[in-house]
């Protein structure tokens, strides 16, 4: 196994050689491969729906490129997409569009991304330069197997809305396409049908088990951290079923898997060796059921750093890499030379840097220290899109620059990568309040920390009733559970809670002069009592202490 696994790991890299070759070229010059890239798609996209609306096949220049095609974010594709879904084609792109796949939206609860052949490519050419630069400087990472983290589909389906294009892969590699999906499959411990598993706990405990049975395992690269943190803080309630698995070459998670689920996950060698070793060394130190783990690769900017010593204590003789700035929609950077120099080989990117007054910027013209919001153009049709992701810039690879992501734009909070936006929050509240008959006087949804350390954080919705001294026992229950589903209508918030990463949505209610509080929280850090606006959603903590609640519930 291990010989066959560092084969795989060669193929991997030399598929990927040329791709990386590619890139590290087009770094000296990102003015001139950005402006290639942008009349390649322009011209074979001219001939669609939104091509002709917006004159491309006029366009030569990137000036009229912009001229032609205003700024633009989800509200103004949905239309474009409800056609794709409604099967017509050639609306945005003249490649296909394969499928639909979600993820979080502002106003709406989740969006449908289109991806195409020609989107599929562009994120090759990303991952290209990440893999190779990756092994090139930790070489251990070749010489075996790899996880990468994989999504149950039943943790994240979003299925009943009808759609001629199927919505949402089956699998994490779809996004790379058939060849270097089944590619990069064979270099890893866990096998894609682990995402058949549907109980999160069964989910949990096959995965460990895939992994236990690999003494090989180099490389661990997951989302947030988070993900990574709570898979191994469930070994130790697991640790005698999984040894027995391990030694007889059985599968007996928590719960029964189905029958497809057992099926594609086969027939396994019984290790008693392996299982032996592993009850020497016990289940609270993962490092040393795996000291071969080079790398770990994460989401490390913004609110997810926190987690990255936590990542470290557990691996401390591995590389923590934090992740580039990668979304459902493009990849935008890539750590590649001790860096995250900008993908440029995949998407024609604008900036919208701060205090510009609006004015757009290339890649080529952006400075260190420069901090700015992303727009982005993709072979998946997405057209001057605003990804609503600031970053700064902290240095280049080359004349290319190195961004750092800093959060999202406007009002969002992200504990985990459930991406919560203030509009999306207020349209889920209106709705849990419309479905009780609730008239709150006050309502703020706000992350909170859980009385148990080792227990997830969740959200709390702190809310002012007039009435709250006569409500019936299970009312708290009732809006929590109300919020809840609400609040699930986000992919991403759905998976947290699924995962365990966040716990379920809270309530709280405030006694008294909820407004009057909040206002003035809000004015102790500066802010002018005439510019304050109360909102639906705080990514701050702390809202408890300041309202002071009569009581709360999970």
């Amino acid at each position: 196994m291990p010989t066959l696994t560092r084969l795989a790991n060669l193929a991997w890299i030399a598929a990927n050689s040329d791709g990386h070759r590619r890139y590290h070229a087009a770094l000296a010059d990102p003015e001139g491969t950005q402006r290639g890239l942008l009349a390649s798609l322009v011209r074979r996209n001219a001939e669609t729906a939104f091509g002709r609306r917006h004159g491309f096949a006029d366009v030569t220049t990137v000036a009229e490129f912009q001229e032609r095609v205003p700024l633009s974010t989800w509200d103004d594709y949905e239309p474009w997409v409800e056609r794709i879904a409604a099967g017509e084609e050639h609306v945005l792109t003249r490649s296909p569009v394969r499928i639909l796949e979600l993820s979080s939206g502002s106003s709406a609860a989740a969006k449908r991304i289109p991806y195409t052949a020609d989107l599929q490519r562009d994120i090759r050419r990303a991952v290209a330069p990440w893999i190779c630069d990756a092994y090139q400087r930790t070489p251990e990472v070749s010489r075996g197997a790899g996880y990468w983290s994989i999504t149950p589909p039943a943790l994240v389906e979003e299925r009943a809305r009808p759609s001629a294009v199927p919505v949402g892969f089956e699998e994490d590699g779809e996004y790379l396409g058939g060849f270097w999906k089944r590619l990069a499959g064979a270099t890893l411990a866990v096998p894609a049908a682990v995402r058949l598993v549907r109980n999160i706990d069964s989910f949990r405990y096959v995965t460990l088990l895939f992994l236990l049975r690999r003494a090989d395992l180099a490389l661990f690269s997951v989302w947030h951290p988070s993900f990574l943190t709570l898979l191994l803080g469930a070994l130790p309630g697991f640790w005698e079923p999984l040894l027995r698995d391990v030694e007889r070459g059985t599968l007996n998670p928590p719960s029964p898997l189905p029958e497809a689920a057992r099926t594609a996950l086969g027939r396994h060698a019984a290790l008693p060796d392996r299982a032996a070793e592993l009850s020497r060394l016990g289940p609270d130190s993962p490092g040393l059921l795996w000291p071969n783990v080079a790398l770990v690769s994460c989401w490390g900017d913004a609110h997810a750093a926190l987690h990255l010593p936590e990542v470290q204590r557990l691996f401390p003789r591995a590389k923590v890499q934090p992740k580039g700035l990668v979304a459902t929609e493009a990849f935008v950077t890539i750590p590649y030379a001790g860096r995250h120099p900008l993908a440029i080989r995949s998407h024609f990117f604008e900036f919208l840097p701060e205090g510009s007054g609006g004015k757009v910027c290339l890649a080529h013209e952006l400075e260190t220290g420069d901090v700015a919001s992303v727009v982005v153009t993709t072979g998946g049709g997405l057209y001057r899109y605003q990804l609503q992701d600031r970053v700064a810039v902290d240095g280049f690879v080359g004349p290319t620059p190195s961004l750092r992501f800093l959060g999202k734009e406007g009002h969002v909070s992200d504990l985990r990568g459930e991406k919560l936006h203030e509009s999306f929050v207020t349209g889920a509240l209106a709705r849990t309040f419309e479905s009780l008959r609730l008239s709150p006087r006050f309502a703020l949804l706000a992350p909170a920390p859980p009385s148990d350390p080792a227990e997830p954080p969740a959200y709390t919705l702190y809310v002012e009733l007039a009435d709250a001294g006569s409500l019936p026992a299970s009312f708290v229950a009732d809006l929590a559970k109300a919020l809840e589903t609400e609040l699930s209508a986000n992919p991403h918030y759905r998976l947290c809670v699924a995962l365990q990463q966040l716990a379920p949505a809270r309530v709280s209610l405030i006694e008294k002069d909820g407004v009057a509080r909040y206002l003035e929280r809000c004015r102790g850090r500066g802010q002018r009592l005439g510019d304050i606006k109360p909102l639906a959603l705080s990514a701050e903590g702390g809202w408890g202490e300041v309202f002071g609640v009569l009581g709360g519930c999970r």
